[in-house]
């Protein structure tokens, strides 16, 4: 995906994260997040866009701690969330492509613009999820495509750094398989106790596969619902339910 494409879809799941959480009141519980209320959930998520924004608008060399969020509840939450949000994609849809500035996943190509596009593109997608669980009724779709490119920052991203905690001390392969979204689709896992390798590829003879629609398997694989197919050994499924946590 192009950095355009990410923007569009940062710009559309940012108000759709506000309009739930306005619906939904601060006080709800976000189920998907078991100790968060919503006004949790919003002071996280503008927290994290306004320190990306600082990261890009500054060109920082190396990552900082985010400020604090806000003593402010209620309407006014919402509209700071909101604020937060439109200075984030602002910040992002005026800054050079060639522009230089930290970034954290050692992940291949993606210029730091880009970078920085994909990954609160995937943050406020994942929150908007929370958020509309806290609201209820049917949740928005996400696009098979971008669900792809989730789960392929997720596995070849956050867990090829060296703080992740997906691991085994006896090795262990472990499949992932989008069913709607093509041959390439499909990723391996191979677990030790060092952090995982994986490949995009059906490589080699797998335990487990935990397979579904693009979607559901993204929204899984972040822990917000149930893998929709486990194949093979189950324990591998578990593995991933208490290890995998970004």
């Amino acid at each position: 995906m192009k950095t355009a494409e990410y923007l569009e879809v940062l710009d559309r799941e940012g108000r759709l994260l506000a309009a739930a959480a306005d619906a939904a009141g601060a006080d709800a519980e976000v189920p998907t997040c078991p100790e968060w209320q919503v006004r949790d959930l919003l002071r996280h998520t503008g927290v994290v866009h306004r320190w990306a924004a600082a990261v890009v608008a500054d060109g920082q060399p190396e990552g900082r701690p985010g400020g604090e969020p806000p003593e402010l509840d209620g309407a006014e939450l919402v509209a700071w969330y909101r604020e937060s949000h439109r200075l984030l994609l602002d910040t992002l849809a005026a800054a050079p492509a060639d522009t230089e500035c930290w970034t954290f996943l050692p992940l291949p190509g993606p210029s730091p613009l880009t970078f920085w596009s994909r990954r609160q593109a995937h943050e406020t997608t994942v929150h908007r999820y929370d958020a509309e669980s806290a609201r209820g009724g049917t949740p928005s779709p996400i696009a098979p495509g971008f669900a792809v490119d989730g789960i392929d920052e997720l596995l070849r991203g956050f867990h090829a750094r060296s703080r992740s905690r997906l691991r085994s001390e006896e090795p262990r392969v472990l499949r992932i398989r989008a069913v709607d979204a093509g041959a390439d689709a499909v990723w391996t896992l191979r677990l030790t106790a060092e952090p995982p390798v994986c490949v995009r590829a059906a490589e080699g003879a797998a335990e487990a596969e935990l397979s579904g629609p693009a979607d559901q398997l993204y929204l899984a694989l972040w822990n917000r619902r149930a893998v929709p197919q486990v194949t093979g050994d189950r324990s591998l499924a578990a593995l991933w339910r208490e290890r995998s946590a970004i």
